[in-house]
């Protein structure tokens, strides 16, 4: 007589085990894992992500100290500034702040976005300078206190490089 499982309940298959040299390699890979995870946590920067930590959410900001934010203008000849970023040069605000420290060795880039400017406003005024700049905004126990402070990391003078 033989003996058969229930309908809705699907046979168990045979059990296979894990031969030595197969359990090492996992333990070996594990080990490894687990040192990448320890050294990123304890010298690592957000570059080494995944192994690392990604310090935008495993850090506090202190709630008095100022946010920075990250503008870029063109400046024309009356002196006027026109905002240079989003749809204006088709180049997204992150694409961006990652090529800042390019930007500042080589400040002849910023000429590229009054390039772009200029291609997508055939109408606008002409620019003459390009200027990056970091607008700072005070806090006080974490909320706005409606001053702020503009600082020019860099700048290029478009008649320089044109």
């Amino acid at each position: 007589m033989f003996l058969q499982s229930a309908p809705d309940r699907p046979a168990e298959g045979e059990v296979v085990r894990l031969s030595t040299t197969g359990r090492r390699v996992r333990l070996a890979a594990t080990t490894v894992v687990l040192a990448l995870v320890l050294a990123g946590t304890v010298w690592g920067t957000d570059d080494d992500f995944p192994f690392g930590p990604f310090k935008m959410y495993s850090t506090r900001a202190d709630p008095d100290t100022p946010v920075v934010s990250t503008r870029v203008v063109g400046l024309t000849a009356l002196g006027e500034e026109v905002r240079l970023s989003g749809g204006q040069v088709g180049l997204r605000r992150a694409e961006f702040e990652g090529q800042l420290p390019r930007i500042v060795e080589h400040p002849q880039l910023l000429g590229l976005l009054a390039d772009s400017y200029a291609e997508r406003h055939p109408g606008a005024e002409e620019l003459v300078e390009v200027q990056v700049v970091l607008r700072r905004f005070g806090l006080a126990d974490g909320q706005q206190t409606g001053a702020w402070s503009d600082d020019v990391l860099v700048s290029y003078d478009l008649g320089d490089g044109a």
